[in-house]
């Protein structure tokens, strides 16, 4: 293999794996687009408020997520002993999965497609702590970059006052330069400037 033996890239793959809580249900008989309503409702909230909104949902994909999610807690505090109290749900999704397709009769021996979508659905949690840090990281780099910001914009400005002042004085300097260095074209002149010098 080009890029090395199968166990080496599993390692690899393995090494770069997502360390948070999850669950998931490959070939939900639900359509993406109904699962997708419960999942932007519960998405971000607390794992009980979640759950409260599962329960009551009339929505039939809402019983078949309550399920997940309580997976998905099992597993967290299970398998990485967190606690279900800390946890929310912190990124949810449905993918397209295989579409069975089914043949409806209708008039004049004509057959409707009928399309039975299916899905699958993921749920990820993670702890408010963590999420906590990584939010107060991420602003203090957002005011170091601000204030770096800051810095370049006011030197930028002194440089540009600065500049003007030199562009001024060049103008003055080769004016000066030229009326010194120039000479009368023709004798006539010459003995104009001499006489405008005498008086």
């Amino acid at each position: 293999m080009a890029n090395g033996h199968r166990s080496q890239i599993k390692r690899e793959r393995n090494g770069q794996k997502d360390g948070r809580p999850f669950a998931k249900l490959v070939y939900a008989r639900i359509p993406v687009q109904k699962a997708c309503f419960v999942m932007d409702a519960i998405r971000g909230k607390d794992v009980e408020a979640a759950e409260a909104l599962l329960e009551y949902s009339p929505r039939y994909a809402s019983d078949v997520i309550y399920k997940l999610l309580k997976s998905a807690v099992a597993n967290a505090e299970n398998n990485n002993g967190m606690n279900a109290a800390n946890l929310f749900v912190a990124e949810c999704y449905a993918d397209n999965g295989p579409i069975m397709k089914r043949i409806q009769p209708r008039a004049q021996g004509r057959a409707y497609r009928i399309l039975k979508r299916e899905c699958h659905l993921t749920i990820i949690l993670d702890e408010k702590g963590a999420a906590g840090k990584t939010k107060e990281v991420s602003e203090d780099t957002d005011a170091q970059k601000t204030e770096e910001t800051v810095s370049t914009a006011k030197a930028k400005k002194e440089t540009k006052k600065a500049a003007p002042a030199k562009k001024a004085a060049a103008p003055k300097k080769a004016a000066a330069a030229k009326t010194k260095t120039a000479k009368p074209a023709t004798k006539k002149a010459a003995k104009n400037a001499e006489a405008a010098d005498n008086k």
